[in-house]
């Protein structure tokens, strides 16, 4: 009876340790690396949460009409870390992104590659990018 205890208790214990492994996904999994895209419109919204920042866009498409676009970027402790802080790119502000579409193309939505704001400061998945030209 204890080694059916023993046993049955190891198997929850395991498979409730696993699941925050599938809870996360690589930007590959959800991102095509093979359809960028450069999108300009403004800054709804930042949102600085783990596992992963976003940055939510408004965009005008070909008929004028706005589209509300979200683009994942980095961790928000890696973003901090490397000088990005919500101050820098407010709701409003002007930008221009280029990344990765989502695989499924009927979602507005991307991985961040690099955010460049109306006077040039680039910003990459990560924050600002150093010596970038």
């Amino acid at each position: 009876m204890k080694r059916i205890f023993f046993a049955l208790s190891t198997l929850i214990l395991l498979a409730a340790a696993a699941v925050p492994a599938f809870a996360h996904h690589s930007f590959a999994a959800a991102y095509d690396m093979q359809q960028p895209i450069t999108l300009h419109g403004t800054i709804d919204q930042v949102l600085l949460r783990n596992p992963h920042s976003w940055f939510m866009l408004d965009v005008k498409n070909e008929k004028g009409e706005t589209e509300k676009w979200a683009f994942e970027a980095g961790t928000p402790s890696g973003m901090i870390r490397n000088g990005y802080t919500p101050q820098i790119i407010k709701h409003g502000a002007e930008v221009t992104i280029k990344g990765f579409r989502a695989r499924d193309a009927s979602q507005k939505r991307g991985m961040l590659r690099e955010l460049t704001t109306a006077d040039g400061k680039t910003f990459g998945l990560f924050g600002p990018q150093e010596n970038k030209q």
